[in-house]
C-alpha cells in the first residue's frame, strides 16, 4: 500500500467517522434549536402503529418545551411507552426523549410561542391543555 492511499484512505475513514458522530451521536442540543420551527413527537396507541406529528416547539432555560392542542395531549394520554417517546428535531431521531407535564411553564412557553411564532396570534385561541418540557434519557442499560 502507498502513502498516497493509506492517507486518502485515513481521510476517508477520518471524514465518514465524523458523518456517523453527527448523524448517531448523543447530538441533544437544545441551545442550538431555538430557530428551528417544528419538531415532531411519535407517539404509539395501543392497536396502532407508531404516528408521528409535527408541534411548534421553544427552548427555555436550555430545555426543549412544546405547547399541545387537544387531540395531541389526547394521543400523548394514550401512548403505549407512557411519558417516553420517540422525538424528531433538526433532521435527528432521538429514541428515548422524557416528556413531563410542565404546569409551572405554561405562561412563559405561550409567551415565547407568541414571540416566536408569527401564526400564534390565532392559534393562542385555540386549547392548549398540555405544555410538556422534553428531555433525552440515558437508554436503560447505559450509565450517564
Amino acid at each position: 500500500m502507498s502513502i498516497r492511499s493509506w492517507s486518502l484512505g485515513v481521510v476517508t475513514l477520518a471524514l465518514t467517522g465524523a458523518a456517523l458522530a453527527q448523524q448517531y451521536g448523543p447530538g441533544w442540543t437544545p441551545n442550538e434549536w431555538k430557530d428551528v420551527s417544528t419538531l415532531k413527537l411519535c407517539t404509539t396507541s395501543p392497536g396502532e402503529s407508531e404516528h408521528c406529528f409535527p408541534v411548534w416547539l421553544v427552548v427555555l432555560d436550555g430545555d426543549l418545551y412544546v405547547r399541545l392542542g387537544t387531540r395531541a395531549a389526547e394521543r400523548m394520554q394514550k401512548n403505549a411507552t407512557g411519558p417516553h417517546l420517540p422525538v424528531e428535531v433538526n433532521g435527528r431521531r432521538f429514541e428515548n426523549v422524557s416528556a413531563t407535564a410542565a404546569p409551572d411553564y405554561v405562561e412563559r412557553v405561550a409567551k415565547a410561542m407568541a414571540d416566536k411564532y408569527t401564526s400564534d396570534i390565532f392559534v393562542h385561541f385555540f386549547s392548549h391543555p398540555l405544555t410538556m418540557r422534553l428531555r433525552l434519557e440515558a437508554p436503560p442499560n447505559e450509565v450517564r
